[in-house]
């Protein structure tokens, strides 16, 4: 009796050695979980704050302001204020006019070439316009805010350090001494800049926006969408409701599925060969930017709308079979409906995805130097993920900023999109 009791109590012993030993296996276990977590959290808001603390100051622009004076001498002597004649007009000499009034001391030529450069190439283009919008300014004299020189932005913005030798930065002590005297008569701010946001891209990163790229996102998304969402529907309709289980249709299901894990190029590469090389399609417009990424989300969108099919209770089916309803009355008229949320919510991901593809639109000539808004889906154009491929390549120190900018832009798309999948999803669901 003695024996058995001793035994009962090592075998309570033993059982509880092993039961605290996997209590604190399963406490360990939660704690790599949370762990995990917080490192991919702590990776992901290093990656947003430094983005972010880049960025942010291209959303600011230094300006300088001038006095500038319209002379009809310089902008139509012959007095037709006809468009044709206001355009010959060369505004840079009135703008280096305005410059040197502030400093008369530059009088070299190396002096004015070095002031000139404290003001956006795109000065003469504002003068352009204002005089276009309302010739009676000339022979005037207006007090105007220039964007400064991509130089001067950054030096003015403490990206270009004072305290280093000249020939070690792009801004010269002489600037350096001109800036300095123009913020102390008040003549320097810093202001939003629209700019960013209402032009297209250019060659100096003062005057480069996102315009373009957008408005091309935004037609190649279209198209996407108007390519991409009909087919793959029909497809999984077919799928997973009408179509026979045999042999072919498990090979079209694991094509399908093989197509979804493709690498984005070859979509690029088959554009390239098929649409731009056998049809013809013009190159770097959104027309074919958006087939070749309807090509890339078909499948995200088919395998979504079949596994929202599948959700759909059998109930339904055999209701409506009951009442008298067709097989293609069910699927239209009770199914589709029911299972559309998900469709959408894997619509909306999908179009998310294509959003920030680059890769295929590579290929497809995509990449080229777009300074106009496209104004149709057949015109040149860019889009955001490829405007950032750009301007990161870019030497000049101002795209740096501009480049996590338009980063901002696009994370702030991609944002939306997967918040509007979310509310989509928790406004029509239905729980069974």
């Amino acid at each position: 009796m003695t024996d058995l009791l001793a035994g009962r109590v090592l075998t309570d012993a033993a059982a509880t050695q092993r039961l605290a030993r996997r209590h604190r296996a399963e406490r360990r276990f939660k704690l790599y979980g949370l762990a995990a977590i917080v490192a991919a959290l702590s990776i992901l808001a290093v990656l947003l704050i430094t983005i972010v603390s880049s960025g942010l100051s291209a959303f600011q622009q230094t300006h300088i302001q001038l006095t500038v004076e319209l002379r009809e001498e310089v902008i139509d002597p012959q007095g037709t204020r006809t468009e044709a004649n206001l355009r010959l007009a060369n505004y840079k000499t009135l703008v280096r006019d305005g410059l040197l009034e502030v400093f008369p001391e530059a009088s070299g030529r190396r002096d004015r070439r070095e002031l000139a450069r404290m003001i956006s190439s795109g000065a003469d283009i504002r003068l352009l316009n204002m005089v276009l919008n309302d010739p009676s300014l000339i022979g005037s004299t207006q007090t105007i805010w220039f964007k400064a020189a991509a130089d001067i932005d950054s030096f003015a913005k403490g990206q270009i350090p004072r305290d280093v030798p000249q020939d070690e930065r792009k801004v010269s002590d002489k600037q350096i001494g001109w800036f300095d005297q123009l913020d102390s008569q008040g003549l320097v701010d810093k202001k939003f800049n629209v700019g960013f946001l209402t032009t297209a891209d250019s060659r100096e990163p003062e005057q480069a926006g996102i315009l373009g790229a957008v408005v091309g996102s935004l037609l190649t998304l279209i198209v996407t969408l108007v390519l991409s969402f009909p087919i793959a529907v029909m497809a999984a309709v077919y799928l997973e409701e009408f179509a026979p289980k045999n042999r072919l249709t498990d090979f079209i299901e694991i094509n399908i599925n093989n197509l979804a894990a493709v690498p984005s190029i070859v979509f690029g590469l088959l554009g390239l060969a098929v649409f731009l090389n056998f049809f013809g399609l013009p190159r770097s417009a959104p027309l074919v930017g958006g087939m070749v990424l309807a090509l890339m989300t078909l499948p995200t969108i088919i395998i979504a709308a079949r596994a929202a099919l599948k959700a759909v209770p059998p109930s339904i089916r055999e209701a409506a079979l009951g009442m008298g309803a067709s097989p293609v009355q069910t699927v239209l008229h009770h199914v589709l409906p029911l299972a559309m949320p998900g469709i959408l919510t894997g619509t909306i991901i999908g179009m998310a995805q294509a959003l920030g593809e680059s890769a295929p639109l590579l290929m497809i000539g995509m990449v080229a130097f777009i300074v106009d808004v496209p104004g149709s889906f057949t015109d040149a154009a860019t889009v955001l993920p490829v405007q950032v491929f750009l301007w990161a390549d870019a030497p000049e120190r101002g795209f740096v900023e501009r480049t996590s900018a338009a980063i901002m832009v696009l994370l702030a798309f991609l944002i939306a999109m997967n918040i509007l999948a979310v509310v989509l999803r928790r406004r029509f669901e239905r729980r069974w």
